[in-house]
């Protein structure tokens, strides 16, 4: 598809594939880069350091060896040099741009972690219900750090579902054997299985109904999450948060690094 072609498919159906996105070079760095990391949880949790709560624990599994079991790393950027980098890879940004314009901010740097044996299941939300953003307008890129499919837990995302409406949504981590929503009024006649290839990635509208399946089998299935933003989104803390929040500039704006914004 060419630039056109891609933002007319995203605003229609919610979701972009973008094949390809990193060589086998950049896919191996990555997969050392998240052994890396968890050592690095271990230690800082063994030392109770305070910055040990952006490692988030897999709640559904014992550890197994000297290493923790993660479900999810948040603010990889602040971590990882290669996680920061990757945040702004040009095959990646020039995408994004197509979507959302020239000027990019980062809302979100995160890695979500499906251990082997013990992945649990993500259940089905819509990102902006948690965001204190407005518009809800924001594009995620998932890209899949190994192959990602049906039997391990692959991002499942309902087409067309960012045309509903910001919905409520529950707790999203669920056990291997829940199922994916308890809400009786979802149509989920037209979810689909997003399957990539490691190195790939989906791009979806943060209105996107979107969930995964476990992981049941023998081999990790981790996932780097980018959130972008254009500055005329406007940050709307609830009562009692910081009435201004700075953000990365990826892109744009006069090639600043940084960009506040502050809550009317």
């Amino acid at each position: 598809m060419n630039p056109q072609q891609q933002r007319a498919f995203f605003e229609e159906r919610g979701y972009l594939i973008v094949p390809g996105l990193l060589d086998n070079d950049e896919i191996a760095a990555s997969r050392a880069e998240i052994k890396r990391l968890h050592q690095l949880a271990t230690d800082m949790h063994t030392r109770k350091d305070p910055l040990r709560g952006h490692f988030q624990r897999e709640p559904f599994a014992h550890n197994h060896g000297d290493l923790l079991i993660l479900r999810k790393i948040e603010n990889t950027r602040n971590f990882s040099d290669f996680f920061a980098r990757l945040s702004a890879h040009p095959n990646l940004v020039s995408t994004i741009q197509t979507l959302l314009g020239n000027d990019l901010l980062l809302f979100r740097s995160t890695l979500m972690l499906k251990p082997a044996l013990h992945g649990s299941a993500h259940a089905l939300h819509q990102d902006s219900a948690y965001w204190p953003m407005e518009p809800p307008a924001l594009a995620t890129a998932s890209i899949a750090l190994d192959d990602a499919t049906s039997q391990n837990g692959c991002i499942k995302v309902i087409p067309h579902s960012h045309h509903w409406g910001l919905q409520q949504w529950g707790h999203i981590a669920q056990a291997q054997d829940a199922p994916l929503s308890d809400r009786e009024d979802l149509d989920l006649s037209g979810q689909i299985d997003v399957e990539l290839k490691a190195g790939s990635a989906v791009l979806f509208h943060s209105l996107m109904v979107h969930g995964s399946g476990p992981n049941q089998t023998e081999h990790s299935r981790n996932t780097a999450l980018y959130s972008y933003f254009s500055p005329h989104v406007r940050y709307m803390p609830a009562e009692g948060a910081p009435r201004e929040k700075s953000f990365p500039v990826i892109a744009g704006l006069n090639d600043a690094t940084e960009h506040t914004l502050v809550a009317s």
